[in-house]
């Protein structure tokens, strides 16, 4: 694959990625409320003062220039797309706010179809279609029958059952993966126990059993039934073409239906028979496996903390025995020792050098907290334990901190050479690191300079850049990046290097 094809792939992807910048952009609800609008009616057509009107009856407030920045930003990410119909307005006025009408694009609306339904997914457990299997083997059963006689298929019955086995295993195989990956994310937990625990071991010794059965007794039936249809596979694939289909549009593929290729039954298979890999079966096996061994262990677990880690019955058994078999004196020093009913005073194992000022009736509430070292304090005891660390060679972090900064300095060199070559900032396209730099030598000036009545100048000798801002009310500097475009209202920025007088006198002087 040469390089130009290969950048390809990466920019389809890219774009790809870009369809879901909206979830976590910020105004992150306007832009979800927006695209939930366009995909929830097949061909919507709207401008933005029709998409502001259905908006508000919905219950979401939003300017109409906003909304229509939100409608541009979405077609620059691949949401939406310029509606080709011409409208028809009887005013100026209503030309313009209906000059702009935007639909959604195909993915779009099936990323704002996820979207939607990942919002309203809950995180409690997702019941298994465990019936699905006993169906599908019907199912391909009746595929099967129908394959016997190839001069009399019929094509659309034979067309439905295999969108519906297909249909019914991508439900079955999202239904399976989200039910074990709620069980693995619970049943791990090491503080489980209570009624919580009860509920997940009813769960496993019921529900995945049930799973586990129905797996069982369907999926060989299954995967006998596929092997078999592998040797008629031709014929139902030419049944099936025989049927009118969408055309290829731009020399885009078509996005067929699952089960119209050899392709999409060889891996439905696989996924049973395991030729490929691990089965599906067995890895639903061995999920249920995993998931009881991990109950076992949280039970052991259970039992070990209140034999042993909680339980202090053994410890008070002594200690009764203790009282007696001891005079009145000595069980009170006995008490005293066993619960800490001492006094509470500081007992001087403080700091090396006495300040003076805490003696032995100063409160611990009062007293400097003393450092006790982590033998005495666990332990009991100050001898030293373990061998003394190595000294780590501060080469290497001089070495990552030294590149660090020449990194650092190539992207400041780099966006400033970007600034300077743009000049006039009107319209020009910098890369996000230039605008950056921008905004912080020019929040630096507006720091000094809040109240700008003339042009004003700011420059970096560090850098070699001068930044001159001129006041012009009415105009606006716009400047576009990748991730978005910058306004700066009632102001004109200039740029030029930091040598360069006849740019800092033309700026004082307001000529242009």
């Amino acid at each position: 694959m040469d390089a130009g094809a290969t950048q390809a792939e990466a920019d389809a992807t890219q774009e790809r990625r870009d369809l879901y910048r909206y979830v976590t952009a910020d105004n992150a609800e306007e832009y979800i409320a927006i695209m939930s609008l366009f995909s929830s009616t097949l061909l919507a057509d709207l401008s933005a003062g029709e998409a502001q009107g259905a908006l508000k009856r919905s219950g979401t407030q939003i300017s109409i220039d906003d909304l229509e920045v939100r409608c541009r930003q979405l077609e620059q990410w691949g949401n939406l797309v310029r509606s080709v119909r011409v409208a028809r307005a009887a005013t100026v006025a209503e030309w313009v706010s209906s000059r702009s009408r935007y639909q959604v694009s195909k993915l779009g609306g099936r990323v704002a179809r996820q979207v939607k339904d990942l919002l309203k997914a809950s995180d409690g457990a997702r019941e298994v279609a465990r019936e699905l299997l006993g169906v599908t083997v019907e199912t391909l059963q009746r595929i099967s029958n129908r394959l016997d006689n190839p001069e009399s298929i019929d094509a659309d019955a034979l067309a439905g059952e295999v969108t519906t086995v297909f249909q019914n295993q991508r439900l079955f195989a999202d239904s399976s993966k989200d039910f074990y990956a709620f069980v693995q994310s619970r049943i791990s937990r090491y503080d489980l126990g209570g009624p919580e625990y009860a509920g997940f071991k009813e769960i496993l010794m019921s529900y995945v059993d049930l799973i586990s059965a129905d797996v069982s007794r369907h999926a060989p039936a299954i995967a006998t039934l596929l092997e078999a249809l592998e040797s008629r596979l031709s014929v139902m694939l030419d049944a099936l073409d025989s049927l009118p289909s969408l055309p290829d549009t731009d020399g885009t593929i078509t996005e067929r239906s699952p089960g119209r290729s050899a392709e999409d039954w060889d891996e439905l298979t696989a996924w049973y028979t395991g030729r490929s890999g691990e089965s599906g079966p067995a890895q639903l096996r061995g999920a249920a496996d995993q998931a009881l061994a991990q109950l076992i262990a949280n039970a052991k677990r259970m039992l070990a903390a209140t034999g042993t880690g909680v339980s202090r019955r053994a410890d008070l058994l002594r200690l009764a025995q203790w009282f007696d078999a001891s005079d009145a004196k000595t069980s009170h020093r006995i008490f005293n020792a066993a619960f800490g009913a001492y006094p509470s005073r500081h007992l001087l194992r403080g700091p090396d050098e006495d300040n003076g000022r805490e003696g032995p009736t100063t409160s611990w509430w009062d007293a400097e907290p003393v450092d006790v070292p982590l033998s005495l304090r666990e332990r009991g005891d100050r001898a030293a334990r373990g061998r003394a660390s190595r000294v780590l060679d501060p080469g290497l972090e001089r070495e990552i901190l030294l590149n660090e900064a020449q990194e650092e300095a190539e992207r400041l060199e780099a966006a400033t050479a970007e600034l300077i070559a743009s000049e006039n900032l009107n319209g020009a396209r910098l890369s996000p690191a230039a605008r950056e730099l921008l905004l912080d030598r020019f929040g630096a000036l507006m720091a000094a300079e809040q109240d700008l009545t003339e042009a004003m100048v700011h420059t970096d000798t560090s850098l070699g850049l001068t930044l001159i801002v001129i006041p012009a009310e009415g105009h606006r500097t716009v400047i576009y990046s990748d991730d978005g475009s910058l306004t700066v209202h009632d102001l004109l920025l200039e740029v030029h290097p930091a040598d360069v007088s006849f740019a800092v006198e033309r700026a004082m002087t307001g000529t242009r």
